[in-house]
């Protein structure tokens, strides 16, 4: 039986094992969905080595820009964003190659990419600085849509502090994306650090959080009458884009 699986630091929130186990049923595959939780990216390596049937990885927190080292073949996506969520093992005469890939790009880019068009000049702030943050700046260069950071610890001249965000700057920033893990389960009453009481109906908030589908953060933004994305579009999309690569 082959081997599949997610290596995050907390994978309890996790739905990937049940997407991915139904489909392997549904398509008579032969394989199984697994997750393995450690505690340093370096572990990766030895999950590889130990596990023989191990045909794929998906990768997330906090993994995504640090196991990029230890791959063998990266994808022109991953050069660019410098984020991984998804490995392809290939095994050879005892020979392991390991290839990355970018499936959220596509993820995210299919979830937001009709309100940008739909909304000419519009401007975002990406909460967080991690994996999904710079793959979030990836998709926004491509869709031309010009952004800020914001970090609980801003140094770059592209970041800003969550304290920096007021009523005129959401005004004019209109697109929010959470790119961190708040508000993910367990944590589901924990919301991102934002003046919620200022946002409007010409706000668009998307939260790259998928369990649970309906977070606080989009909770509150909808309450104050902004659009608001969940993120299961961006989890369906990407996980039926790492199937592609496993399966081709």
């Amino acid at each position: 039986m082959d081997v599949y699986g997610l290596v995050g630091r907390s994978l309890k929130h996790s739905k990937s094992p049940d997407y991915f186990n139904e489909r392997f049923k549904i398509q008579a595959v032969n394989a199984e969905y697994r997750l393995f939780e450690i505690e340093h990216s370096d572990m990766i390596e030895q999950i590889i080595k130990e596990t023989p049937n191990l045909k794929g990885l998906n990768v997330t927190i906090p993994y995504k820009r640090s196991v990029a080292r230890m791959m063998d073949n990266l994808s022109p996506e991953v050069k660019k964003t410098g984020s991984i969520n998804t490995i392809k093992i290939i095994r050879d005469s005892g020979k392991i190659i390991t290839e990355a890939y970018n499936t959220d790009i596509i993820g995210i880019e299919t979830s937001i990419k009709s309100v940008v068009e739909k909304n000419k000049g519009i401007k975002a702030l990406i909460l967080g600085t991690g994996g999904a943050a710079r793959t979030t700046a990836y998709v926004l260069r491509k869709l031309g849509v010009f952004y800020y950071f914001v970090s609980r610890d801003p140094k770059k001249v592209v970041h800003m502090g969550y304290n920096w965000i007021t009523k005129d700057l959401i005004r004019d920033y209109k697109l929010i994306i959470n790119c961190t893990p708040i508000g993910m389960f367990p944590l589901v009453d924990e919301a991102p650090q934002l003046p919620y009481e200022d946002l409007n109906s010409d706000n668009i908030c998307f939260d790259c959080v998928y369990n649970p589908e309906n977070t606080l953060f989009l909770k509150r933004a909808s309450l104050n009458g902004s659009t608001v994305i969940s993120g299961k579009q961006m989890f369906k999309v990407q996980a039926n884009e790492a199937w592609k690569i496993w399966m081709k």
